[in-house]
């Protein structure tokens, strides 16, 4: 279905070229003077310079095309531009079309492309802390976000499960217990179905082995550990194969308390087997050269105005970094999927990374061209004051404690204010607290850093997550006390605040295309936080369940009837859903 712009635009062309005049000055946008006109076109001013005469002219012959019943209000005014509003029978007609179509009407415009989405990022053996909820949530979002508008959409959480990281766990595990059958390069027998270490023992033995990189006798252990781990030592594969099994199932549960879902829990040990041969291809095409014992790609360019530096593809020991693994990762994405695009989330210190590891692909040709290759570098989660988010004895916070902290604080409020019965506190306060967290962290943009504030994004006023859900459980209560209201055809606005809302239900096409465009969740938020208003304004002045005119009656629940099938979609794009009551 069209979008609402582009039908009027299409309209004002036709109008420009019937009075004589090219029809490229007819594009029309919304008004920035909502006072005066909804939508407004300022062509003629262009259109005076190439046909020598005074721009009102030319507007007032292009009014004069116009047909007059699409428009309550269509005038041409100096020094030359052409206002509209749109017509009650014109936007009845359009929203009851988008009330009827399948998703609203809105186009698949990645309809037979596939996308996947490399985000959440977690390390196996560490818990989630803080820092995950960014690429978690806005990753999630934006991957529901192009599966809405029509792409085949894999998300791939790229776990990091074969780096050090898994050498420092073996090297701490051998000196704890170096009895363990795991270390005895002789033993032949099957390895212990059992664990040696719980998960709350595993979460302890990485940090302490960490701290220990400093000693060398260590550091070496470590080193050669994960050379043995990635060259298939038998007894380290088992060790490795534990790591996962007791470190997945909990991943699993943190983030399903975010509602994030992967449909891929690939990691880097997926990758490794890519690296030998794309390695020595690069090589052999002289595209990766030897730099101080390593081996790079160059990746600068002419046009470059700041330094690119080179790619580390081998270290100077033979060993491979993140670069390489990502490039490897492409390769089996491409093998696997031939995705059309491929979206990281990450931090954007990363940025350089990522536009190494980009260029490298296109040089060696490891993705086509048309493949295209995003990097939504985020910014950080700050606490109140501004400064980087710790706990109280200086510690990084650990991601399932702070969904704790929101999930209590709206569980006080919940029980305080006697919102729901108490059979139904918890569904009503997850529901909420999610919200919460999620809203207030995609609200913003995701390139900037923000100040996590407990309060202002629990709170059920304002531009938060909680406000939004009340909106819909609004609608949702004022429904169930109509009745059956699934089938009512839309009706002509009864007043302004009904035209207000329907002009704000026709912007959720091009409100998420354009969020899309930008991958930028924010603007969805944007989108229904001004719809939720537009709801809310005519709630308040629109005696809805009151009015004695059932027909008129009928109109409204339609309309609000769609406003709440909108904002429930976008909610569930952004990656959470409303309770029953609120």
């Amino acid at each position: 279905m069209e979008k609402i712009l582009d039908i009027i635009t299409a309209k004002m062309q036709q109008a420009f070229a019937d009075a004589g005049y090219d029809a490229s000055f007819g594009r029309v946008t919304v008004s920035n003077r909502p006072d005066l006109c909804e939508y407004q076109c300022n062509g003629a001013l262009s259109a005076a310079k190439t046909y020598k005469c005074a721009p009102i002219q030319i507007a007032k012959a292009v009014v004069e095309k116009l047909n007059a019943e699409d428009y309550s209000l269509v005038e041409a005014v100096m020094p030359g531009f052409i206002n509209l509003k749109l017509s009650d029978a014109f936007l009845r007609t359009y929203l009851e079309e988008m009330r009827i179509a399948p998703d609203f009407g809105v186009a698949k415009i990645g309809e037979g492309k596939t996308i996947v989405v490399d985000y959440g990022g977690a390390n196996v053996a560490k818990p989630l802390h803080i820092g995950h909820l960014r690429p978690a949530i806005i990753g999630e979002a934006l991957k529901r976000l192009h599966k809405f508008l029509g792409y085949n959409t894999i998300g791939d959480i790229h776990l990091g499960d074969w780096g050090l990281q898994m050498g420092l766990i073996i090297a701490e595990l051998h000196e704890r217990q170096p009895d363990l059958p795991y270390f005895d390069p002789d033993f032949t027998g099957e390895y212990p179905a059992e664990s040696p270490f719980t998960l709350s023992e595993l979460e302890e033995i990485y940090p302490t082995a960490s701290a220990k990189k400093k000693d060398p006798e260590f550091a070496e252990k470590a080193h050669t550990a994960t050379f043995e781990l990635q060259q298939g030592r038998r007894g380290y594969r088992a060790i490795w194969d534990h790591i996962m099994g007791v470190s997945l199932p909990d991943l699993h549960r943190i983030y399903d308390l975010l509602d994030v879902h992967y449909e891929k829990w690939l990691g880097e040990s997926d990758a490794d087997p890519y690296i030998p041969a794309m390695v020595e291809d690069l090589k052999n095409r002289g595209l990766a050269v030897q730099s101080e014992g390593a081996w790079v790609v160059p990746v600068a360019e002419e046009k470059d105005k700041k330094e690119v530096p080179p790619m580390i593809l081998v270290k100077s020991d033979g060993s491979a970094i993140y670069a390489t693994t990502d490039l490897a990762t492409m390769v089996q994405r491409m093998q696997d999927w031939n995705p059309d695009k491929m979206l990281y989330v990450t931090d954007k210190r990363q940025n350089l990374h990522f536009e190494q590891v980009f260029r490298a692909a296109r040089k060696s040709g490891i993705v086509h061209e048309a493949t295209e290759l995003e990097h939504v570098g985020h910014g950080t989660m700050n606490g109140k004051d501004g400064k980087p988010f710790k706990t109280r004895d200086g510690g990084v916070l650990r991601l399932e404690q702070l969904i704790a902290d929101m999930t209590d604080f709206v569980r006080s409020k919940v029980v305080e204010n006697k919102i729901v019965d108490e059979s139904e506190v918890e569904v009503t306060t997850a529901k909420i607290a999610l919200a919460a967290l999620k809203y207030g962290d995609l609200s913003n943009q995701p390139t900037k850093d923000y100040n996590f504030d407990l309060e202002r994004f629990a709170a059920f006023e304002g531009n938060t997550g909680p406000y939004i859900l009340y909106t819909i459980v609004r609608i949702k209560s004022i429904l169930s006390r109509y009745g059956a209201w699934e089938h009512l055809p839309i009706q002509n606005p009864a007043n302004s605040e009904a035209k207000d809302l329907m002009l704000a239900i026709t912007k959720f096409g091009p409100s998420l295309e354009a969020a899309l465009k930008a991958e930028a969740p924010n603007l969805v938020c944007a989108y229904i936080y001004e719809l939720a208003g537009c709801v809310n304004k005519f709630y308040h002045e629109t005696p809805i369940l009151k009015e004695e005119n059932e027909e008129l009656k009928a109109g409204h629940i339609a309309l609000i009837g769609l406003a709440k099938n909108i904002l429930e979609t976008c909610i569930d794009i952004l990656g959470f859903s409303a309770p029953e009551k609120m």
